[in-house]
């Protein structure tokens, strides 16, 4: 799955977008330094029960903002990506090309 991909289904899931959830963990203090991933990850659990994964992709928006490392980008595979930015306003706003 794309890192897109989770988010995605974060959003179907929960349904909130990405940003909206960053919205909400910065309410509660969970964006400030050093973020801690442990407390991000109990907080997606009990609250939307996401597992590990999905809420890892969480983490990393929560703690680096939308870009991600080229390493998937216009590579062949399941995991990747089409862009090295992350769309967070959700699936019905989502341009071509995310």
């Amino acid at each position: 799955m794309s890192f897109q991909a989770y988010l995605d289904t974060i959003e179907a899931k929960t349904k909130l977008t990405p940003r909206q959830l960053v919205d909400i963990a910065a309410e509660r203090g969970l964006t400030a330094p050093p973020v801690k991933s442990a407390a991000i990850i109990d907080w997606l659990k009990t609250d939307y029960d996401l597992g590990r994964g999905h809420a890892m992709a969480l983490v990393h928006v929560i703690k680096n903002g939308a870009a991600i490392s080229d390493k998937h980008v216009g590579t062949d595979g399941a995991h990747r990506d089409a862009s090295t930015e992350l769309w967070l306003d959700g699936v019905a706003t989502k341009p071509a090309g995310y």
